[in-house]
């Protein structure tokens, strides 16, 4: 298995982080296989969604609803309703995989890897990609 790190300067403000580009420069000659994304951090998840088409700002609008930033949240340390950072990646997982096809990422023609990361305490953010040839 071949694994890179790749770091993502989130700006310190809830975003939606196009990561195809790292990724297909990393699976780029390696033939067939699985590329693994992982985020090791509690507070940020990985997606498959499109972007640039107002997906991102419809998947930050839809999280907001489901979690918003207010005082229900038991996990308290961090700016105004961090607990909810901490919610996220039961819903937007921190790992996912690809398949890759001779060195090419096998993603659908709108699906793009996205980082989603809600926490607006940590502005770096560290992205692991892992490539298993078959």
């Amino acid at each position: 298995m071949e694994t890179a790190t790749v770091s993502v300067r989130t700006g310190g403000v809830e975003s939606v982080r196009d990561l195809t580009g790292e990724a297909r420069r990393f699976v780029a000659g390696r033939g067939d296989g699985l590329l693994s994304v992982f985020v090791p951090h509690a507070t940020a998840g990985v997606a498959l969604l499109e972007l640039g088409s107002g997906s991102d700002e419809d998947l930050l609008a839809t999280l907001a609803e489901l979690l918003p930033v207010d005082r229900r949240w038991r996990h308290s340390h961090g700016s105004w309703g961090h607990g909810r950072s901490h919610v996220l990646p039961a819903l937007i997982v921190p790992s996912l995989t690809v398949p890759v096809g001779d060195g090419r990422l096998l993603l659908g023609t709108w699906q793009s890897i996205a980082l989603v990361d809600l926490n607006v305490d940590n502005p770096e953010r560290t992205v692991r990609l892992s490539f298993l040839s078959g």
